[in-house]
């Protein structure tokens, strides 16, 4: 609804990748003009095999062998990259940590301006790149948080794979658990993606009458000063953000990005107001601050 980037953690098998393939369903459909910059992208890149207008929003996987180059865009005549292929849609990057440590890297400058610039002898380049990260990895290199094998050294090894600077660029943190059994027997009905789609693209048309631009419509991508404009909460949720700064130690940005999903939950709720309970949602989304 908001456009956030994202990372799900949890042990193998319970349905990570799965979800992250079906987000596509569920986003508002694009704009013309979202749709003619994109297959602008998609000709410069030579992949545009519809021959015409893209309609759809894409969704890229690459794996987690990519070269920097391959990801964030490069070569001796520059191309675009999968982050710039993925622009007004989704880059899913599984088994995240097992990425190099400098493609990771490279991904700072992208999520933070949203543009890429690659400069040669005989050129600089600059390709747009407004993507939704949805990132999945296990929680240990076991796959389980509680495995007694695993040493709390190994962990911190395995985390360590994730800068804490890398990390504060994603919002979302989402623990995803394992389906007890009879939760896999008697799975009810759940809502159809086209129920959800209605409420994202409410959420958003929300976001683009707030914002008042069509290039910044979406919650993920205001600045410092549109935070300070939009994302005014009550007195008992500023007592509780303050309250969740001090104790996870949350840095600027982790404040900023807080408040960034506060306002999302509060559009999805058709409030004018972050409340506390919005806070308190949107605090629970960065678990991974209390493991470092």
């Amino acid at each position: 609804a908001g456009a956030h980037i994202c990372l799900m953690i949890g042990p193998p098998g319970v349905g990570k990748s799965m979800l992250a393939k079906r987000l596509p369903s569920i986003l508002p459909d694009m704009s013309l003009d979202e749709a003619l910059e994109l297959t602008k992208i998609y000709s410069i890149a030579g992949n545009n095999s519809q021959k015409g207008l893209m309609k759809n929003r894409p969704f890229r996987s690459p794996h987690h062998t990519s070269s920097a180059a391959a990801i964030v865009g490069g070569g001796t005549y520059p191309k675009p990259g999968e982050v710039t292929l993925s622009h007004n849609g989704v880059l899913f990057m599984d088994e995240f940590p097992e990425f190099n440590r400098g493609v990771l890297e490279s991904l700072r400058q992208p999520l933070e301006d949203h543009c890429v610039t690659i400069s040669r002898a005989n050129r600089t380049l600059q390709f747009p790149c407004r993507f939704m990260l949805v990132a999945a990895m296990n929680p240990s290199p076991s796959g389980r948080w509680d495995d007694p094998d695993i040493s709390t050294f190994t962990m911190q090894k395995y985390l360590a794979k994730l800068s804490r600077p890398l990390m504060d660029r994603i919002d979302l943190h989402l623990d995803v658990a394992d389906l007890k059994a009879h939760e896999l027997l008697h799975a009810e009905a759940g809502e159809s993606s086209l129920t959800i789609k209605e409420r994202t693209t409410q959420a958003r048309k929300i976001q683009r009458h707030r914002l008042n631009d069509g290039s910044m419509s979406c919650n993920a991508y205001m600045n410092h000063k549109q935070i300070k404009q939009f994302c005014s909460a009550t007195q008992e949720g500023r007592s509780l953000l303050n309250q969740a700064i001090q104790e996870l130690n949350l840095s600027a940005r982790a404040y900023d990005k807080i408040l960034k999903i506060s306002r999302t939950i509060a559009d999805l709720a058709k409030e004018d107001r972050i409340q506390e309970e919005h806070i308190a949602e949107a605090v629970q989304y960065r678990s991974l601050d209390r493991k470092w």
